[in-house]
């Protein structure tokens, strides 16, 4: 029996994407742009996209779905948020956040997972994901919840991309970790180059140079990464070239594999680290932000060329593959790359809930309430990093 899911805040689909390639059924994601949603149809012909604010969408009933998945963003969470009393779910700016729990509640799916930003870890000293997970615990019946730290690298994807899960289960598991080292081992049954390092060049070193309208002919593979992405499509499409300025183009130029704007003798208008850096073909890169074809946004100038990276490597980077197409003006599609969850890790996320979703007869779940509370350490070490990850 196929096992189903809604995706809220879909975005253009990064977390559909991975559940979908796991054999899930995404039944309804929510959006709220009507661009990142057009992106989010053209390549989910089978899912139901709602283009509204997720409060808007009341419709929901019990047993809708096995699992709930979806970043809310969290307005609120800044330093102005921080001088703010009330609680952090409370706050008018955080509905999201409530919303997802109150869909939770509705549907009561078996497992769901939230998406967000390492530094909710810390935020107000630990208290507001405290706060988060208490909400969850609060439920009747209650869901546990197991907070985690990944990096994108870990799963095999050219990017060092920090990011906080949640993952919550209808009932307590005696041993998350396990469940977590079995479905890595899986994978790496299945393709024991899924979590090999990869850098820039694994990601867009085929790429032949981009063009203005974004439609360049399809290089065959060079790295194991680019085989994993790789359509059979005989063009690609969102390898648009950025156009700069000239002095930007200048800049770019004076600036080394691994160097940014502090090479340059110069002052530079950007509160961004990593302004106008180059990347290094044999590292990884940092986060993919929403303005990646910005020079002075961060460390986003391709390795050799005096421009930044187009759409289609910075999807790349992203682990989304070629055959996926973004839709709506330039500024749109690096917002939908820049904020989509990487698909390899949903699909990870996705083979990890089947792992706990059939453990139940294999004595993982623990009947009976235990405490949901944080771990004491949500950072692990790299030494913990190589076993779990």
């Amino acid at each position: 029996m196929t096992m189903t899911a809604i995706d809220l805040f879909a975005g253009c689909g990064g977390f559909s994407l991975g559940f979908s390639q796991a054999g899930f059924h995404v039944r309804t994601a929510v959006e709220i742009d009507p661009d990142t949603a057009e992106t989010y149809r053209k390549n989910h012909a089978d899912t139901h996209v709602i283009v509204d604010d997720v409060r808007n969408v009341d419709n929901f009933q019990k047993g809708d779905s096995d699992i709930i998945i979806g970043g809310p963003p969290c307005q609120g969470f800044s330093m102005a948020g921080a001088r703010i009393r009330a609680g952090f779910v409370d706050d008018s700016r955080n509905y999201l956040f409530r919303r997802y729990v109150d869909i939770v509640s509705i549907v009561r799916p078996r497992m769901f997972f939230i998406e967000n930003v390492k530094g909710l870890c810390t935020f107000r000293n630990g208290t507001v994901l405290e706060e988060i997970v208490g909400r969850f615990s609060a439920l009747t019946p209650p869901y546990h919840v197991y907070p985690r730290l990944v990096n994108a690298q870990d799963f095999g994807i050219p990017q060092k991309r920090e990011r906080l899960l949640l993952i919550g289960t209808a009932h307590p598991i005696k041993d998350i970790d396990a469940l977590w080292v079995r479905t890595r081992a899986d994978l790496l049954a299945e393709d024991v180059h899924y979590f090999d390092y990869a850098s820039v060049w694994d990601a867009i070193g085929n790429l032949p140079p981009a063009a203005w309208n974004g439609t360049v002919p399809n290089p065959p593979p060079r790295s194991h990464y680019q085989q994993s992405l790789a359509t059979a499509n005989p063009v690609l499409h969102n390898h648009t070239r950025s156009r700069h300025s000239a002095l930007a183009v200048d800049r770019m130029r004076r600036v080394g594999n691994g160097q940014d704007a502090s090479a340059l003798n110069e002052p530079i208008n950007s509160i961004y680290g990593g302004a106008y850096g180059r990347l290094c073909w044999d590292r990884p890169a940092p986060t993919i932000t929403t303005r990646f074809d910005t020079p002075a946004a961060g460390r986003f100038t391709h390795p050799d060329e005096n421009r930044t990276l187009t759409p289609r490597e910075a999807a790349r980077i992203q682990s989304f593959p070629d055959s996926y197409v973004f839709y709506g003006k330039r500024t749109s599609v690096c917002r939908q790359i820049g904020n989509a969850v990487p698909p390899k890790i949903s699909y990870f996320l996705a083979r990890l809930a089947r792992t706990i979703l059939s453990a139940d007869s294999s004595g993982y779940f623990q009947r009976g309430a235990v405490s949901c509370g944080l771990p004491k350490e949500l950072e692990v070490s790299q030494n913990e990093r190589a076993i779990f990850l």
